[in-house]
């Protein structure tokens, strides 16, 4: 008997035709990514395959290949997040963390009593806990990160889709993605 709570999961395909190709390289998809961006192309236009965890709840499979989710409409889709802004998130949440530390022991140590070398003591011992936190939390962003493309490269290839307009921008998208080794590069009349 089917499950009657679960609704149904719909796919909104759109007539808009958008490029499509395979990376085997992070470095190279990136490098297709900024030359699109350079060119015109909205960063809401260009999107990667979801995570996995992301593509088992969506399609339920334990198992695929990047060619074989290419022209399928319902492969799940992710925005690019580029090195550079992994990065700035780490030094974020480490520096978040260190401030958050630091503060705390401010506030409790810098009483009309509490001395001057107290106070530097206090906010070293009190930031340094909570930075090395900050700093395990910003290496688990980072590794989770490398962890999605390289899920991905072991599948076959890093999937990148590109929204595109009009025939200038369907071949422009495709000369970018083919001039940075973008493999089975090629055009759907549909984008998700």
């Amino acid at each position: 008997m089917p499950d009657t709570d679960t609704p149904p999961q719909k796919t909104i395909v759109i007539e808009i035709p958008e490029a499509v190709g395979v990376f085997d390289t992070f470095d190279a998809l990136q490098a297709a990514y900024y030359d699109l961006r350079m060119v015109g192309f909205s960063r809401h236009d260009i999107s990667l395959l979801a995570r996995e965890e992301v593509l088992k709840e969506k399609l339920g499979k334990a198992y695929w290949r990047s060619d074989a989710l290419e022209d399928d409409p319902h492969a799940p889709r992710a925005s690019f997040v580029s090195e550079e802004a992994i990065g700035e998130l780490e030094g974020a949440i480490a520096g978040g963390f260190f401030f958050l530390g630091s503060y705390i022991a401010m506030a409790a140590m810098l009483t009309p009593v509490s001395t001057l070398a107290a106070s530097i003591a206090a906010i070293a011992i009190g930031g340094g806990p909570a930075a090395v936190i900050g700093a395990l939390l910003a290496r688990r962003v980072g590794k989770q990160h490398k962890d999605y493309y390289t899920n991905q490269l072991k599948h076959g290839g890093i999937l990148m889709w590109v929204r595109t307009s009009t025939k200038e921008k369907e071949a422009l998208a495709v000369k970018i993605m083919q001039g940075h080794s973008g493999r089975h590069v090629h055009v759907h009349g549909w984008s998700e």
